[in-house]
């Protein structure tokens, strides 16, 4: 590439002993042109930030640079000295990290944060005039109120504000290369919209080359030019945008793109019926007391649900759902309201009779590894719960295996411990789990936001496919309008404790009535997207494919 600004070549990365693989990264060859931005995709573990993070010649202690070199401005970055790196880092290569909070000292405001930037590496810069200097750069980033913004600390400002001090720190001083891992994975879709369309604008006025980390390809679809796909430590696709999404060529880029889960929903749900409720919610409050005052996480929700039914919570941080979620098992205790699990009033239950009625509601949790015991085997969590409700151990053992056999992992996963497990089996069990009481209602806590996209969808298509078997209500909660899509019969969009929406899924995307559902809706990233489809023949045949030679999924 002749206007190549850095060239990577030969890079490997070797891991420590007795990790999954040999290298982190494996001989990789990378161009980069000036003034691109280029998009990195690949999965958990495909090596994109160890290969970015060899960039700024900053690889973990752990990972060792076994050879190749990084190419900028005639010097190789991997030979400098400690001295020329730290006048190449800030200055001439710059970095945006994916959690802004850990980026920024939360004991220095965030106004001096910045000057520090220009302390160090414009020093020519008289100090009188480095606070003009910074509220001018935080006036480019679009914030409100420069001044109460710079003697702010923190945690006194919003996540996205917060990233958006972090991209003035990074463009302080110009660089002509600017990496973003992951920026805005961390954000809601309306904020993660405003930073993405920043960025952009800001590339026109820097004129600064990007490379961009993500493993979103709605986000690479609306900012990329060009895309590098990354597998197991190497680079196996890499092209031009509308390449690489609409005509890929490597079977696990085909695989990754037709995960994407698409913003538009094909269920219709029979809405004439009229059998019991699995869960009948009825103006459901929940005030939280501070300080200053009350504060209302959740205010008025009322749905009522059939079995084989799935409702999708959908909303940004802050908006109740998962309150909600607390509220109806009972992790929390409502303010006021009721909730009706098969006819019976759950919140009136108390001792013995709610420990006996726990079993119709059950749990997925956004955590997998979090929410499961990591001294106890898969086999003991599952039994646990049905001995106590007195089925025998026989039998018990019986139904945990069956249980994994019916979420995929079969019997040898039973005697095994949740380290054993990917993040993908780990969220099976959890599943398992839940299902082992035999619940008329599941609530799943944002369950697949942690996933990659390619196991997202096999743990979806599995959640179909138990539901068609054991016709249980699921509520589905989640911040993505993609997932919500795929699951939901019905759905209801929250906004500051309040349901602001409601309706089958078909009405809620196709004909959205509130003006927070049209703003959800018009921030998710790729939105104008329609990435070509396998079929499901196809894509097993790939998965199985990559799975016997190097790629677990």
């Amino acid at each position: 590439m002749a206007d190549s600004i850095l060239k990577i070549r030969n890079l490997s990365i070797s891991l420590p002993k007795n990790a999954d693989r040999d290298y982190a990264v494996e001989d990789v060859n990378l161009d980069v042109a000036k003034g691109e931005i280029l998009c990195i995709v690949g999965e958990s573990g495909s090596g994109k930030s160890v290969m970015t993070s060899a960039i700024l010649n900053d690889v973990p202690e752990t990972l060792n640079i076994t050879s190749g070199s990084v190419e900028f401005d005639n010097q190789d970055i991997l030979q400098l000295s400690q001295l020329q790196l730290n006048k190449l880092r800030g200055a001439r290569i710059s970095m945006i990290y994916q959690e802004p909070m850990a980026a920024l000292n939360p004991s220095i405001r965030v106004g001096k944060q910045v000057d520090e930037v220009f302390a160090l590496h414009r020093p020519e810069i008289d100090p009188k005039d480095r606070k003009k200097e910074t509220l001018k750069l935080l006036e480019q980033m679009k914030l409100p109120t420069p001044d109460r913004i710079y003697s702010s600390y923190a945690h006194q400002v919003s996540g996205g504000q917060c990233q958006r001090i972090v991209i003035a720190m990074a463009l302080a001083c110009n660089p002509d290369i600017l990496i973003a891992d992951e920026p805005t994975t961390a954000l809601d879709v309306t904020t993660q919209a405003e930073i993405l369309r920043l960025i952009s604008d800001l590339k026109e006025v820097y004129k600064n080359t990007i490379i961009f980390i993500t493993h979103d390809f709605g986000v690479v679809t609306d900012i990329a030019d060009r895309v590098v796909v990354m597998c197991q430590g190497k680079i196996i696709e890499e092209g031009l945008k509308h390449e690489v999404l609409m005509t890929p060529k490597e079977p696990y880029t085909k695989l990754l793109v037709d995960a994407m889960p698409l913003l538009e929903t094909t269920r219709v749900p029979d809405q004439k019926r009229n059998d019991v409720p699995s869960v009948d919610v009825n103006k459901l409050h929940k005030v939280y007391k501070t300080r200053t005052g009350e504060v209302h996480a959740l205010n008025d929700a009322s749905f009522v649900l059939r079995n084989g039914e799935t409702l999708g919570v959908v909303g940004e941080s802050g908006s109740g759902k998962s309150t909600l979620a607390k509220t109806l098992i009972r992790l929390e205790e409502p303010t006021s309201g009721s909730v009706n699990i098969s006819q019976e009033d759950f919140l009136s239950l108390s001792g013995r009779g709610l420990i006996s009625s726990r079993k119709k509601i059950q749990m997925i949790f956004q955590d997998p590894f979090g929410s499961l015991n990591p001294s106890q085997t898969v086999g003991f969590m599952l039994m646990r719960g049905l001995e106590l409700q007195g089925v025998e151990t026989i039998k018990a053992k019986e139904r945990a295996i069956e249980l994994l056999q019916q979420v995929g992992l079969g019997e040898q996963a039973f005697k095994r411990k949740p380290r054993n497990f990917s993040g993908g089996q780990r969220q099976r069990i959890g599943i398992a789990r839940a299902l082992s009481m035999g619940p008329d209602v599941i609530v799943a806590d944002e369950c697949v936001s942690a996933l990659d996209l390619s196991v997202q969808k096999q743990v979806l298509l599995l959640l179909n496919k138990l539901q068609e078997t054991y016709k249980m209500a699921i509520i589905f909660i989640t911040h993505d309008l993609r997932v919500a899509a795929q699951v939901s019969d019905y759905i209801t969009v929250m906004e500051k404790g309040k349901m602001v929406e409601f309706g089958t899924a078909q009405d809620v995307f196709n004909s959205p009535k509130h003006d927070y559902t049209k703003r959800l809706l018009e921030a998710a990233p790729g939105k104008d997207w329609h990435p070509p489809r396998l079929t499901s023949e196809e894509a097993a045949e790939i998965a199985k494919s990559l799975e016997d030679n190097f790629v677990k999924t």
